[in-house]
This record gives C-alpha cells, sequence and structure tokens, in this order.
C-alpha cells in the first residue's frame, strides 16, 4: 500500500480506533507512569512501566497519548472498561429529551370534545412534555380571533395545576398558538412512572414495591428511551363546528 493510499485510509478512519494503546501496543521509548492508586511514579522507560504492570498484575494503559512523554496508568483494563460502559447506560437511562406534542382545536368546539382533548393536554403535561395548542380559523370565523384567544386561556386554566403558559397566544396566519410548558422535569416525570409500574407489578404479585422496582428495573430502562423518542403526538381537528356551519 502506498502512503497516499495509507494517508486516505487512515481520513476514513479505517485503521484508527477510539480504544486506547495498552501494554506491548504502546509503541514509546519511555512513559510518565501513574501506579494504580493515583500516584505519581515519574518518567520511566518504557520496558520497567511494563515490568511494573507484570508485578500488579494488571495493564499498562495510555491515558494521555498526547502528552510528551505519554501519561500511562496501571489499572484493570477489563474492569475500567466494564465501569465505564455502566456509567454510560446509566447516564442514557436518565437522559430525557423535551418532546413538543400537539393539540388542534376549533373555536366553536364540542363540549364533549374539549373535555377529550383537555384530557390528552393533561397526560402530556403529566409525562412532562410540553404541549403546542393550535387553534384553527376557518371561514367567518377569522374575524372573531377573541373566541380562540378566550378558549386558549380557558384551558390554560384547566390544567394550571399542570403546567404553565410558555408562550402565550399569538396569531399566525389563519392559526393561533400558545405553548404550555408541564411544571415537572422530564426526568421526574419518567422517575415517577417507574415507580408506579412497581407498585402495580407488587400490588398484583403481592410482594414489596422495593422489591418489584429491583426486578424491573431492566424492563423501566427499554421503555423509557421508547417514551423519550416518541413522536409528536396530533389529535384529529375538530369537525364538530364545520359541520354545523355545513
Amino acid at each position: 500500500m502506498s502512503v497516499r493510499q495509507a494517508d486516505a485510509w487512515c481520513y476514513r478512519g479505517g485503521s484508527i480506533s477510539a480504544e486506547p494503546r495498552i501494554n506491548e501496543r504502546i509503541r514509546v521509548p519511555e512513559v510518565r507512569l501513574v501506579g494504580p492508586s493515583g500516584e505519581q511514579v515519574g518518567i520511566v522507560p518504557l520496558a520497567k512501566a511494563l515490568e511494573l504492570a507484570q508485578e500488579y498484575d494488571l495493564d499498562l494503559v495510555e491515558v494521555a497519548a498526547n502528552a510528551r512523554p505519554p501519561v500511562c496508568k496501571l489499572m484493570d483494563y477489563g474492569k475500567f472498561k466494564y465501569e465505564s460502559a455502566m456509567k454510560a447506560r446509566e447516564a442514557r437511562k436518565n437522559q430525557a429529551h423535551t418532546v413538543i406534542k400537539e393539540m388542534k382545536l376549533r373555536p366553536k368546539i364540542d363540549p364533549h370534545d374539549y373535555d377529550t382533548k383537555k384530557g390528552h393536554v393533561v397526560r402530556f403535561l403529566k409525562q412532562g412534555d410540553k404541549v403546542k395548542i393550535t387553534i384553527m380559523f376557518r371561514g367567518r370565523e377569522q374575524s372573531r380571533p377573541e373566541l380562540g384567544y378566550r378558549l386558549l386561556q380557558r384551558l390554560a386554566e384547566d390544567v394550571q395545576e399542570l403546567g404553565f403558559i410558555e408562550s402565550n397566544p399569538k396569531q399566525d396566519g389563519r392559526n393561533m398558538i400558545m405553548v404550555l410548558g408541564p411544571h415537572k422535569k422530564k426526568t421526574e416525570a419518567m422517575a415517577e412512572a417507574r415507580e408506579a409500574q412497581a407498585a402495580r407489578k407488587a400490588e398484583r404479585q403481592g410482594i414489596s414495591p422495593d422489591a418489584a422496582e429491583a426486578a424491573d428495573v431492566e424492563t423501566a430502562e427499554v421503555e423509557a428511551p421508547a417514551a423519550e423518542e416518541a413522536p409528536v403526538e396530533q389529535a384529529p381537528a375538530d369537525t364538530s363546528a364545520e359541520n354545523a356551519e355545513a
């Protein structure tokens, strides 16, 4: 392989590994050595560092390759990789993505339809998601924007225990838009959902909630990311007013 081909291969990432170099893969004459407990040993020849690694039954791991000389540490590399994977898994489990749900209403919405859609808004806010409320005006309704404004204010008052007005109602063409934000953070909502699931499982099986939660950790870890990545939900527009006008 020519030098130019090798450079192209490295540029594509084929020969670049994200893993640190360990033991015999380290190719420098000397290293700055850190002991198993974090103590500074100093600059030593590579052969001496490898010898110490064998004495401690540990690995010599390059932790700062760009330093001069490179910094290496004596550690159990297999244990280090396992603990790093567990920390990354825990971080992903607790990670929460803000999702904006959407709900569409008509100015002359039927009371029953209003209660149904308000229930959806309540559910979204309990889950820790933001909700974008859109009032759609049709025909002569465009001359009565105050109808949409009053409807949005009414909805905000009905759910004020769960959310607040993050973006005040504003006209956007034929629509009027308002955004509601939850009082509860997404991570808190996810934690409460896991606790409620564990409590329900404990009630069915007749065991303590703590034991049920411990047994249900893997299930919760699978279901939580799915909830985070749920797509924006849109409720169908209310057509009762259109039918009435027709």
